[in-house]
């Protein structure tokens, strides 16, 4: 039986930019960041003060959103097939497939005895941030080439 990829179930949030939800949304992006001034009114008037933590997420989801981009929710432990690794990393699930034999995405079995795996997202954001970082590199480096009169 096929396995529904886990990002069709993630909640998924698209900005809707009428004119009260783009003043809350600002509202929530000039959020202090240590998050002490934020208090949640519940409909029974209790006053519930917001953690820090949670304060940053809000303040991330309402910047991405007034910035006209969608927000899609999923923990960190959350576990993913190569199908899914593959669509978000924007690359084919073969290459992916080589990336978790080599070890450079950690993966593990999905049962005992099985041959399919399954990835943490975080394990996949580490990743991404490494390719990012080391693309990164490589563009510094050329850049200095160039400056220096070097063919890179």
């Amino acid at each position: 039986m096929p396995r529904t990829s886990v990002l069709a179930h993630a909640r998924h949030i698209t900005p809707d930019m009428s004119g009260r939800d783009h003043a809350d949304l600002t509202r929530l992006a000039q959020l202090p960041d240590d998050g002490s001034d934020l208090i949640l009114l519940l409909p029974d008037g209790t006053r519930l003060p917001v953690d820090a933590k949670l304060v940053t997420a809000l303040r991330a989801t309402a910047d991405e959103l007034l910035a006209g981009h969608g927000v899609t929710i999923l923990a960190t432990e959350t576990l993913l097939s190569p199908n899914d690794v593959a669509g978000l990393l924007g690359l084919s699930r073969p290459f992916v497939a080589r990336l978790l034999d080599e070890g450079r995405i950690p993966s593990r079995p999905l049962s005992e005895g099985s041959n399919h795996r399954v990835v943490r997202l975080a394990d996949v954001e580490q990743f991404k941030a490494r390719r990012e970082r080391r693309a990164e590199g490589r563009r510094q480096l050329a850049e200095a080439a160039a400056e220096a009169g070097i063919e890179y």
